[in-house]
């Protein structure tokens, strides 16, 4: 059973949906850029779901959260007695996405020695652990997210060339909300029952004032923000704070 849907009437986004399920069964690495709150987590897991393997692992980083040292033994995990506080073997994120998918949220901000680690990885299917010398070698669907310019970050050398062009093989770009404008009655749904019921709200409907409200702000924050929206609106039953 599909866990995902991407939900649109925009025709650009229509015209993804329908590559992302014909791709999903593809090994190649995707990347998936746009704003913050643009849908880009929905995307990769509505991909995944559209594989083969939908039943096997989504293994989700978020690459930005964590400082360059702690991302690399998340990633590729360690043996004990690698350093004073490894009292214990830890498989990595890519380990426990084998046969799966691993999603790199946010792939912009790694840093140069993590993105060679990634391209050997890219190129090889294999990794050594975080100050280990032991190899792992697995098979896992990569896509990877950002919502920075990687083509700019190229250009100022904060970002490998050859990278860039091994994870954009197929590379999705999200246009934010205010130019889907189309978008927000269905995801305004979407919302609303998914959220009714979770918080006990006796509001029966979104009004079309609030609505037409909707309709007209450039949601800045995007569809996340909307989202919130949305609930704001099901917890207080005010149309507006």
């Amino acid at each position: 059973m599909l866990k995902q849907d991407f939900i649109t009437r925009h025709p650009r986004l229509l015209r993804i949906k329908e590559v992302a399920k014909r791709i999903a069964d593809k090994k190649f690495p995707v990347l998936i850029t746009g704003e913050s709150g643009v849908g880009k987590e929905v995307l990769a897991q509505f991909i995944h779901d559209h594989a083969s393997q939908q039943e096997r692992p989504f293994v989700q980083i978020d690459c930005a959260a964590l400082p360059n040292e702690l991302l690399e033994s998340e990633w590729f995990g360690y043996d004990r007695g690698a350093f004073t506080v490894a009292v214990s073997d830890k498989p990595g994120k890519f380990e426990l996405a084998d046969s799966g998918t691993l999603f790199l949220d946010e792939i912009g901000e790694i840093t140069p020695h993590l993105q060679e680690k990634l391209l050997h990885f890219i190129y090889h299917s294999e990794y050594s652990l975080f100050r280990g010398k032991r190899t792992v070698q697995v098979n896992v669907r990569l896509l990877a997210s950002t919502n920075t310019d990687l083509k700019e970050r190229v250009k100022n050398g904060t970002f490998s060339l050859e990278l860039y062009i091994k994870l954009s093989v197929i590379h999705f770009e999200i246009p934010p909300l205010r130019e889907r404008r189309e978008d927000i009655p269905s995801l305004c749904n979407y919302f609303f029952c998914r959220y009714r019921d979770r918080h006990k709200s006796t509001v029966e409907e979104i009004s079309p004032a609030l609505m037409d409200s909707f309709l007209r702000d450039d949601w800045p924050g995007n569809v996340r923000e909307l989202e919130n929206a949305v609930k704001r609106y099901l917890v207080t039953e005010c149309e507006s704070l």
